[in-house]
């Protein structure tokens, strides 16, 4: 285990503020907004924002506010937050991000998880947390080549036992972080005590819609996927063709990013510049910008098939127990209970009213509350 703190380079830091001053927009269409991909006039706001407004050390310091460290799994770095909250590590949760997301997801909830006699709870409901990077995203080492939720639950599995000494702990998921937490239980269950997901991406195989409510669900799906599914098919098939476009082009990354947190978000009760900050958005950038990770993280997508991770092997469901928290999801409809069941042991099921894909960051007191209420009534690992 080694120590680590995020250190921005002074020389990089400026080549970065002259790239985005001096960035040529391409012509867009007249009163574009979102219907053709970012914003125009939004992305020009934020590099405004980006070169003149945005405190980049202050950024710095808030992501080396709790400890972090690097830990060698196999063949590459694995970077993880690691919080030892009031639980003093009886309660060990893994927390997984997903796509365009990294660690900064889960900020807002740290504290409250960790420390909740700070924020209204009880010390009982603390956990101690770990937080790691998928391989290729934020701060971790960069695969030689896309590996996908699999291969990532075996490497995250030795990052608990093997790194963090916890016999066994929780787990919990969201986009990608599900498909990863579905694979723990699925292949490491003897360390998985119970798991949490806001997303469902990780499904017995063949699986058809036999009730009406199944079969309204998957119109709906289909259509998000044609709405929102053109930068995935991409991302699976051609990764690498993309990263040409977006290397060394901070810019081009933003708005391939910010797109992402736009459409995929519950702005039903408020507009986008309510639901994420200039700060919030230009972070989450940074993280891939700064650690040359837009190209490897877009490789997730193509590690999924190789390895067979986006379905169960046939005749398997996870075992473990399990909690939803179903939300408005833009991107990914939430299914019935009724079709998650068919995969997992759904012991837990909460509608939680607002959030879009990004919970953990878009409600984190939801978010918070209904992992609080879910360990509960679990016994003490």
């Amino acid at each position: 285990m080694q120590p680590f703190e995020v250190a921005w380079d002074d020389a990089h830091l400026q080549r970065l503020r002259e790239q985005v001053r001096d960035y040529q927009f391409p012509i867009a269409p007249e009163h574009a907004g979102w219907r053709y991909g970012c914003d125009p006039e939004l992305l020009r706001k934020l590099c405004a924002y980006w070169v003149d407004g945005f405190d980049v050390r202050a950024a710095e310091a808030e992501l080396n506010r709790f400890p972090q460290v690097l830990h060698r799994v196999e063949d590459i770095d694995i970077h993880a937050v690691h919080v030892v909250g009031e639980a003093g590590g009886r309660r060990p949760l893994l927390l997984t991000h997903g796509w365009p997301g990294s660690v900064f997801e889960f900020w807002e909830a740290i504290e409250p998880l960790a420390f909740p006699s700070r924020h209204g709870g009880v010390p009982e409901d603390a956990f101690d947390l770990v937080i790691p990077s998928l391989p290729g995203f934020g701060f971790s080492g960069k695969p030689r080549s896309p590996v996908g939720a699999r291969t990532t639950a075996r490497l995250f599995d030795a990052l608990m036992r093997g790194g963090f000494g916890y016999r066994t702990y929780l787990a919990q998921g969201g986009d990608w972080g599900a498909a990863v937490t579905a694979w723990l239980a699925l292949e490491h269950a003897g360390s998985v005590r119970s798991i949490h997901l806001n997303s469902v991406l990780v499904q017995p195989p063949g699986i058809q819609p036999e009730t009406t409510e199944e079969k309204a669900w998957r119109i709906l799906r289909t259509e998000a996927e044609d709405r929102f599914g053109g930068y995935q098919m991409l991302q699976r098939t051609r990764p690498h063709s993309l990263a040409y476009a977006m290397a060394d082009n901070p810019v081009a990354q933003a708005a391939w990013i910010v797109e992402r947190l736009h459409d995929w978000a519950d702005l039903r009760d408020r507009p986008f510049e309510a639901a994420f900050t200039m700060d919030q958005l230009l972070t989450e950038v940074m993280i891939y910008v700064t650690n040359d990770a837009f190209a490897t993280a877009s490789w997730f997508y193509a590690g999924g098939p190789a390895e067979q991770a986006n379905t169960m092997p046939e005749g398997r469901r996870v075992e473990v127990p399990t909690a939803i928290a179903a939300h408005p999801d833009p991107r990914a409809p939430f299914p019935p209970r009724s079709w998650v069941e068919r995969g997992y042991d759904v012991v837990r099921w909460t509608e939680l009213p607002r959030g879009g894909h990004f919970v953990a960051m878009e409600v984190p007191e939801l978010f918070v509350a209904d992992v609080r209420a879910w360990a509960r009534d679990l016994p003490v690992c």
